[in-house]
């Protein structure tokens, strides 16, 4: 028996994120909350000849009712970054969002599996954390920000560089750091299969630039009406998907951005990386647990070490921004 819940089921990711949940036959109970138009989802999504039950939960009264007993959620709900829009512009409307999910999820199925997709990543995982830390819930090896689009992004970029000769669906490139611009860090001089040539300084910048800043690709190529929605939705579905494989099969790995103490041992190793960072983005060992093991790279480049220092400098702010940001919502309430 397994229930995912899906909390933005009806917007730009939850919709197609949603389809691709219900074609995994080991989901039996499909939950499906957003604010709006999540009935329709539902029921069209439900006509789909898959094991899963499908219900719809419209509106905050509902929205206990589609946790209980879920042993996944997933929250991509918040608004779509748009032309023009910063990180800080996103933070100011989804981070109340997410809070107010959090808290839901925290009361009502606290040893779940929390995936976090609403952006900015690199400071919405810390507030969902620190809503389950204040129920007395926080399980670091159980809350993600979902990354694998950066990975799945530089996979496929790689495949394009090298033209078609690495498949784009068998390289495997590590990409830490977090979820965000300048501090996504692709590490080109460990993919696998090896590059059947080095790159140029020129092309490897150039590549790392477009990993880094793919999602405004697609933005600009949408004019404004939509962002990475389809290419989310697929990399948030492999995510989901590979925590349930997870639960009976050893050896599965998939990127995420995590609280370091999900691995102490991990985290004293990656310390010269991370340095005053506390959450960060690596390949994880996943486990019934959650995370089994973070998989700290034993070397990086001279280019590599400089990219990660520059993201732990802008990760350490959005990380304290998610941190205060919870705690003022505490205060408030005093």
């Amino acid at each position: 028996m397994v229930k995912v819940a899906v909390l933005g089921a009806a917007g730009g990711i939850g919709q197609p994120l949603s389809l691709l949940l219900k074609l995994n036959v080991q989901i039996t109970h499909l939950s499906l909350y957003d604010i709006v138009n999540v009935p329709g989802v539902a029921a069209d999504i439900g006509h789909i000849n898959t094991p899963a039950q499908v219900t719809a939960h419209l509106g905050p009264e509902s929205l206990n009712a589609a946790l209980t007993g879920a042993e996944v959620v997933v929250i991509p709900a918040g608004v779509p970054r748009k032309p023009g829009m910063t990180r800080d512009d996103l933070f100011k409307i989804n981070a109340g969002i997410v809070r107010d999910l959090a808290n839901a999820a925290a009361k009502a199925c606290p040893k779940a599996f929390m995936l976090i997709i609403s952006n900015p990543v690199n400071s919405t995982t810390p507030i969902v954390a620190e809503v389950f830390r204040n129920h007395g819930c926080f399980d670091p090896r159980r809350i993600f920000g979902v990354t694998t689009l950066d990975s799945v992004r530089a996979s496929s970029f790689v495949s394009e560089a090298t033209d078609g000769s690495l498949k784009p669906h068998e390289v495997r490139l590590p990409v830490i750091g977090g979820h965000s611009g300048a501090t996504i860090v692709p590490l080109f001089s460990q993919v696998k299969p090896a590059l059947p040539k080095a790159l140029s300084e020129e092309a490897l910048k150039a590549l790392t630039n477009r990993v880094q800043y793919g999602g405004d690709e697609v933005v600009k190529a949408k004019g404004g009406a939509g962002s990475a929605t389809l290419s989310m939705a697929q990399a948030g579905a492999r995510f989901v998907n590979s925590i349930i494989e997870a639960s009976t099969m050893k050896g599965v790995i998939e990127p995420g951005y995590v609280h370091l103490d999900a691995d102490p041992e991990s985290h004293a190793k990656a310390k010269k990386l991370t340095q005053d960072a506390t959450y960060f983005a690596f390949d994880l060992e996943l486990s019934s647990r959650g995370v089994e093991r973070i998989i700290v790279p034993e070397s990086l480049s001279p280019y590599e070490t400089q990219l990660t220092q520059d993201a732990v400098a802008e990760l350490t702010k959005s990380i304290q921004k998610g941190v205060e940001f919870v705690k003022a919502s505490e205060d408030s309430k005093l």
